[in-house]
């Protein structure tokens, strides 16, 4: 009995130490909690000296942003006009009323946008050829529903009960699936015209694996009234896949928008300070062209004969830029010349020889 009761009592007398050492951690853990996302202002010291509090965003190096809020807003401008065609042609096509409405232009994550799809859901993946990549096109069950049951010759109610499709009702949606992908690659601006690819249906965006987990996608939602029904259809494709026509489309924007944003010119008006600024002016005539070996052999008292009516064809030079022709002549005992002809910007006789 002796033998098993000595082992406990060094188990006792190491008791007191064990109550400290929960005291460590505790020092140790607190000063990670500043650089978790939830900071949102830090101090910063410039090369000055100087210090300053700013505020502190997160960011993933693994998905830089490509677009500004400038760029997604001009891509959304033109895809309200996207959405205004499609719907277009979406209503001829059921012979019904169909509207659509961009309700967001974002750039999600692939891993973010699989998140936010409804449980269940049909999502159409399609290609952009001659593009590298795979596009997807969700559209809900009750939308679903609802277009097939106009498809096939009824009202197009919204559908009150939810199910999976059949094989053939996959196959009349792929049509209006069609109309949308076909519509999209139509709206951006290639030297080689897109043409679309639908190759495959899921029932679920759960198990999709077509762009890796942190690849940045364009995703485009679209709020659809048709009938009584409102519901969101969704498009979204890989950005680098889009890249190049986004980058197409922007500049042309940018172009265009510094054009509408450029001030008129206004009118020039005369100031005093002009009144002391000295201009030369010339007084010249556009006479015959001469060899190297005539001109090296002209010496004083030649006489040059000069064209008849010439005198009526005298140019008038200010800061060597032509800008009148006219009449040269004697008044008394000096030589003037009388203007008859302004010539405009364009005229190619307002360059100076």
């Amino acid at each position: 009995m002796s033998s098993t009761e000595s082992p406990s009592a060094p188990v006792e007398s190491a008791e007191p130490p064990q109550a400290e050492a929960p005291v460590a951690p505790a020092s140790v853990t607190a000063p990670v909690e500043p650089t978790g996302p939830s900071v949102e202002r830090a101090t910063v010291y410039s090369s000055a000296g100087s210090r300053a509090d700013v505020a502190v965003s997160a960011h993933d190096f693994r998905r830089p942003g490509r677009l500004t809020e400038t760029d997604l807003r001009r891509l959304r401008e033109r895809h309200d006009e996207f959405a205004r065609h499609l719907a277009a042609r979406i209503s001829l096509f059921l012979r019904m009323e169909f509207s659509l409405k961009v309700t967001s232009l974002a750039t999600p994550s692939y891993r973010g946008l699989i998140d936010t799809f409804s449980e269940p859901t049909h999502v159409c993946l399609f290609r952009m050829e001659p593009l590298a990549g795979v596009g997807l096109l969700e559209i809900p069950p009750r939308l679903a529903l609802t277009l097939i049951d106009r498809l096939l010759g009824g009202p197009g109610k919204p559908a009150t009960t939810l199910r999976a499709l059949t094989e053939i009702e996959i196959a009349l949606l792929e049509d209006v699936a069609r109309l949308v992908t076909d519509e999209w690659c139509g709206h951006w601006t290639l030297p080689t015209p897109l043409k679309s690819v639908i190759f495959g249906n899921e029932r679920s965006g759960r198990f999709l694996r077509t762009a890796p987990g942190d690849t940045m996608m364009l995703a485009l939602t679209l709020e659809t009234a048709l009938g009584e029904g409102v519901e969101t259809l969704r498009l979204a494709v890989p950005y680098p896949m889009i890249e190049p026509a986004v980058k197409a489309v922007l500049p042309v924007r940018s172009r265009e928008s510094a054009r509408e944003s450029r001030p008129a010119p206004s009118a020039s008006s005369w100031r005093p300070i002009y009144e002391q600024v000295s201009v030369p002016l010339h007084a010249e005539w556009d006479a015959f062209t001469l060899s190297l070996r005539d001109l090296s052999e002209l010496q004083i008292g030649d006489v040059l004969e000069l064209p008849a009516g010439i005198v009526d064809r005298t140019r008038v030079a200010l800061n060597a830029q032509t800008k009148f022709i006219a009449t040269a002549g004697l008044e008394g005992t000096r030589v003037v010349v009388k203007l008859t002809q302004r010539l405009d910007s364009g005229d190619p006789s307002h360059a100076h020889p």
